[in-house]
Formats: C-alpha cells, structure tokens, sequence
C-alpha cells in the first residue's frame, strides 16, 4: 500500500466503542505508531483468540509509544467482546466498512465461506481458543474477513499490511514485534491438538 492510498484511506471513518463519536482512520497514527488488527466479527472465536493474543503485546507496544486498535466491521456482538475483555486496546466499528474495502479484506461467499472455515488453519486456531476457554457465536456477518496494518507514526509509511487468506489466517507476535523493531519476550499461546468440530467460528 502506497502512502497515497494510506492517506485516501485515512479519511475513512470509525464510530468509537467507549465515546459513539466518529473519528477518521488517520487520527489513529498521526501522533503515535499504531497496530490496527481487523477482526471478522465480534463474535468469532478465533478473533477472539487473535486478540486475546495481540494484547500480550499491550504492554511493551504502550511503552514503546505504540497504539493498539481493533476494529469490527458491526456493532452486533460488541458489548459481550469489551465486557470479557479479549482485547486490551481501543476498539472502534467500521460501519460502512470501508476500511475493509480499502485495505483488501475480501468477502466469503456463502459457497466459499463453508470450505475455508472448516480448513486445518481455522481448526488449529480455534483449538487453541478452546483450550484457552475463548468461545465464540455465530452471530452477525460470517462472510467479512480481516487482517492488520501498522503503520508509523505521521502514516509517514505502512510498516505491515496483512490480509487474511484464510479465517485462520493471523500475524505471529514476533512479526508484530519486528515490524515496529521494538523487542518483546512475549510467546504466542501454545498449539494444542485440534478436532473437526469447528466450521465459521
């Protein structure tokens, strides 16, 4: 991503979970580096892990002038997400989901959406959630997909952008870490055995 497209997209809007009021995208990282994780849906249990384990970050991305963000593409699930607490960062909803849009977070299909929820990469993650007790629901958009950016502070420049292949799909800790060059010793939770039983989680 060019920082012609970030400053294109930087217009974009945000409704913020704690305040209501609608901020544009930009005012994330005009005076701090930010890590902005783009969950599926509120609801999904591998998002919640996916943000469960980003905010083991929480504290060295803060003493290193780092922001943390998530965003959902709705507001349904939104109130059970902040109040089990899965993520340790500020949470903003793209309402029109534009951002989604802008940064190639792709659209299941009904179709495609069954196959890639039942892959081995969903399977693991969500393993990893249950053994952890992160359960999720199957409410809200099933078809959204996500992904992160971090970009540097001013949007002088995008440091990561990732879109998810796959549901499953996830920045590692150290990725995160590296890309701002900060040092942490923090370790991504552990993979345990998974099963069949998982589908659009």
């Amino acid at each position: 991503m060019s920082n012609a497209d970030l400053v294109r997209v930087g217009k974009n809007l945000l409704k913020s979970a704690d305040t209501g009021e609608n901020v544009e995208l930009q005012s994330l990282w005009q005076d701090q580096p930010v890590v902005v994780f783009f969950l599926r849906r509120f609801g999904c249990q591998v998002c919640r892990w996916m943000a469960a384990e980003i905010s083991k970050l929480e504290p060295d991305l803060r003493a290193s002038g780092v922001a943390l963000v998530g965003v959902g593409p709705e507001e349904f699930g939104l109130q059970e997400f902040k109040d089990l607490g899965f993520f340790k960062g500020s949470i903003y909803v793209d309402e029109q989901k534009k951002c989604y849009m802008d940064f190639g977070f792709k659209r299941y299909t009904a179709l495609s959406v069954v196959p890639a929820a039942l892959g081995k990469k969903v399977r693991d993650v969500a393993a990893k959630a249950s053994a952890n007790g992160i359960k999720g629901n199957f409410s809200g958009d099933l078809l959204q997909s996500g992904g992160m950016i971090i970009v540097a502070k001013g949007g002088e420049k995008v440091l990561l952008h990732f879109v998810q292949d796959s549901p499953g799909d996830y920045v590692p800790l150290e990725d995160i870490a590296k890309a701002l060059s900060i040092s942490s010793q923090v370790k991504e939770g552990q993979k345990p055995v998974c099963n069949d039983d998982v589908c659009t989680r």
